[in-house]
């Protein structure tokens, strides 16, 4: 997990925190512009009263903590009527999952929150998190599975990210090494969610692939790359769901399973 209240300005603290909001928020909504929204508008509230964020341990968990007041009063509630067609089956699956629970599980797994943390951020209790999380684990495992095309050039990666996707219930239809093998597999088999790296073996790009494979079918992404702030500046269209390398199994398991909750299409879009 990056470091943070280094030397620096309030903004700096804040800058250095937004690339990670953004990602959450992004993750937790299933779509990048819904998720800038609300990252926008926890910009607007510090910018009106930044205390929320000073009194907390550190600036990042306040920038977090003032995220979810305004998550938790609009967004979470937001009916179907209010949403984009894109996001209407997301939000009915939402309404049957416990309250909470994804967001927990994403600030544990993927966010890499403790859990004394994560229950600053929502306002509530470590025990409370402990059930939330276990309740996350559960609920979105069965909320669906399918086929997953796996694109990584490292073999022992490769492996272990299959291992990850079979124990979750899920069909590993292929692994790519190159965005020629993955267009092949792609159009072999329909994938349900395509688990992509950025650099490929013969250096072609893992974006490309993905573009490749999506101008065939829909289907949800995972990006895994080492550097994800350079694929959250907010320049170009990004990925709703991106894990860090070297990845967790728990990050794994959270991202495949919730990118098959949201079935988002929304990735990196070759300019």
């Amino acid at each position: 997990m990056p470091e943070f209240e280094l030397e620096g300005s309030f903004s700096d603290y804040v800058a250095q925190a937004l690339p990670y909001l953004r990602r959450y928020a992004r993750a937790l909504t299933g779509s990048q512009a819904r998720g800038d929204q609300y990252t926008m508008a926890t910009l607007e509230a510090l910018l009106k009263d930044r205390s929320i964020a000073e009194d907390a341990p550190t600036i990042r968990e306040g920038v977090f903590q003032c995220f979810h007041a305004i998550w938790s009063s609009s967004g979470r509630n937001m009916s179907v009527e209010e949403a984009d067609n894109a996001a209407i089956q997301a939000y009915k699956h939402l309404a049957k999952l416990t309250e909470n629970s994804r967001e927990v599980l994403l600030l544990n797994t993927i966010e890499e929150f403790d859990l004394s943390q994560i229950a600053r951020i929502i306002n509530t209790s470590v025990e409370e998190v402990e059930v939330l999380l276990d309740a996350a684990l559960t609920e979105i495992a069965e909320s669906a599975s399918g086929r997953v095309l796996i694109i990584e050039d490292e073999p022992i990666i490769a492996e272990d990210i299959q291992d990850i996707v079979t124990d979750l219930g899920h069909r590993v239809v292929g692994i790519a090494r190159t965005r020629a093998e993955a267009v092949e597999l792609g159009k072999a088999e329909e994938a349900d969610l395509i688990l992509a790296d950025i650099q490929l073996a013969d250096n072609s790009s893992g974006i490309d692939a993905v573009n490749d494979l999506l101008g065939m079918h829909d289907a949800p992404v995972v990006f895994i790359t080492a550097f994800p702030e350079r694929l959250l500046t907010g320049d170009k269209p990004e990925p709703a769901f991106l894990i860090s390398k070297p990845f967790s199994v728990a990050q794994v398991r959270s991202a495949v399973s919730q990118a098959m909750f949201f079935a988002s299409t929304e990735t990196l879009r070759a300019s």
